[in-house]
């Protein structure tokens, strides 16, 4: 997993202009605009996930449109998946645990 993922990510606007960029692409007015950054702020930022291999940019006449790769996500998701898988086992396991305690405390009616 490449760690500069991590570090684009780690900044709360960075990780503000992907959850933007979710719905569609956008050019760094729009994203400066709707989160209320000054462009240059907005274009750096932009530039580092750029680097980081999140985001990909098409020229448009004058414009810049900035979307997310897919690729890097997917990696991702993929290096994650462990760990979810991991914390769903153990809150299975927890659960049923749970449920074994409450019915020891709790044992059923046996008026018939």
């Amino acid at each position: 997993m490449d760690t500069h993922i991590f570090s684009a990510l780690a900044e709360p606007h960075r990780l503000s202009i992907v959850e933007l960029l979710r719905g569609g692409p956008l050019t760094v007015g729009e994203i400066a605009e709707r989160l209320d950054l000054r462009q240059p702020q907005a274009s750096k930022h932009l530039r580092i996930l750029l680097e980081a291999g999140l985001l990909e940019v098409e020229a448009v006449a004058n414009r810049r449109n900035y979307r997310l790769r897919r690729e890097p996500f997917r990696e991702l998701d993929a290096w994650l998946k462990p760990y979810l898988n991991l914390w769903n086992e153990r809150f299975d396991n927890l659960d049923i645990y749970l449920q074994k305690l409450q019915a020891k405390n709790h044992p059923p009616d046996s008026h018939s």
